[in-house]
């Protein structure tokens, strides 16, 4: 009896025990259940405020060499030789290939003894011009026999200019038999062999001498755009950005190093797709700019002198797509604002209307916040990459 007794008693002290901790369990979840439910949920909030925000645009455009020049023959004939490297640079005025010269040079030495003949008979024209000359004044010789020796002479002195003239030919067709670099640059890939006929003039060049010190970068903006900067700017929404320089993004998603400077707008828009064509040069001396890459540039286009800018994560879109943030309210809850965004500016969003300086904007924190909910704000220092 006394041992039954016993194993009752530790029944009934085990049975409480139980009792009592799931008592304790539930006074405890209810205690934090009620004050999770009732105190402020903490959020990290952004201060909106005022400030002169420089605009930019992003314009997609290709490059082109600084300076292009085809080569082509001046004189026709049989290539003997290639004298450069294809890719490599070249100067100008180095020669690039020798055309065969022969006939060249034998057309020169016949013109050169032209020149001579032309120069002795002028000579010995002259001489007899001078002699009549002095005669007829004293009545040795006929009026006429000294004006046909005068007119003789001039009519040598006539042909040796035609001569040098014929000379001054045969030397320049004969230099051109050398094919020369008419600038500096990188040469491409040569379309003829030696062996092979060129006729002066040809359609096709030799080849192709770029100059890459410099890059040009075409782009085209929308005239549609650029009516409204002119309108923000006339209007005093925007003020000048006092800046042409510009800043190139590669195809791989790098910043080229070295800042470009837009040299000029066209006078004309492109009909058939609205655009404006935009010109800037890049100094390229390593040569990483190629022609002929899809590159983007980014512009400054003004700057608003009372820019809002507040982060990417904070902004989200109602049913109708409309930009809309959770402020908070003068009571301290969360509630809702619709605003009106401009541009993105790196990893924010212009501002235009809906917000005033000193509203506490929430970002982090936005999935644990209901409208009028109590909120707990505390200003962060940097915006998140994504909302919260």
């Amino acid at each position: 009896m006394s041992l039954d007794r016993s194993r009752a008693v530790l029944s009934a002290a085990s049975l409480a025990a139980i009792a009592l901790t799931l008592a304790a369990c539930g006074q405890g979840k209810g205690g934090a259940g009620g004050m999770g439910a009732g105190g402020p949920t903490p959020v990290g909030v952004v201060i909106a405020k005022t400030e002169p925000v420089t605009l930019t645009s992003e314009l997609t455009g290709r490059t082109s060499a600084y300076l292009v020049s085809e080569v082509r023959p001046q004189v026709g004939g049989i290539i003997k030789a290639r004298l450069f490297q294809e890719g490599g640079y070249v100067r100008a005025g180095q020669p690039l290939y020798q055309i065969d010269p022969a006939t060249y040079q034998a057309a020169y030495n016949s013109a050169a003894a032209g020149l001579a003949q032309a120069q002795a008979t002028a000579t010995a024209a002259k001489l007899k011009a001078d002699r009549y000359k002095g005669l007829v004044e004293i009545n040795a010789v006929s009026k006429q026999d000294n004006d046909d020796a005068q007119a003789a002479a001039l009519q040598a002195a006539a042909n040796v200019a035609a001569q040098k003239a014929a000379l001054d030919n045969a030397r320049i067709n004969l230099g051109w038999t050398k094919v020369v670099s008419p600038i500096s640059g990188r040469i491409g890939k040569s379309s003829v062999t030696p062996g092979a006929l060129v006729t002066a003039s040809q359609a096709t060049a030799l080849s192709t001498v770029q100059d890459l010190s410099k890059i040009y970068v075409d782009l085209t903006q929308s005239s549609a755009d650029m009516l409204k900067l002119q309108s923000a700017l006339n209007s005093g929404q925007l003020g000048r950005s006092g800046s042409a320089q510009v800043t190139l993004k590669l195809e791989d998603g790098s910043t080229y190093p070295i800042q470009g400077r837009l040299e000029f707008s066209d006078v004309t828009v492109d009909p058939t797709t609205g655009s404006v064509g935009l010109r800037a040069t890049f100094d390229n001396p390593n040569g990483v700019l190629l022609p002929g890459m899809y590159v983007r540039a980014v512009l400054g286009k003004g700057v608003a002198n009372s820019g809002m800018l507040i982060p990417q994560a904070a902004v989200s879109r109602d049913p109708k797509g409309n930009a809309t943030v959770m402020v908070v309210g003068a009571k301290g809850a969360a509630e809702p604002r619709q605003i009106v965004t401009t541009q993105t500016v790196g990893d924010k969003w212009l501002v235009s209307s809906g917000l005033n300086p000193g509203d506490q904007v929430i970002v982090e924190g936005l999935q644990k916040v209901r409208p009028g909910a109590p909120v707990k704000p505390a200003v962060i220092t940097a915006a998140p990459a994504a909302a919260q």
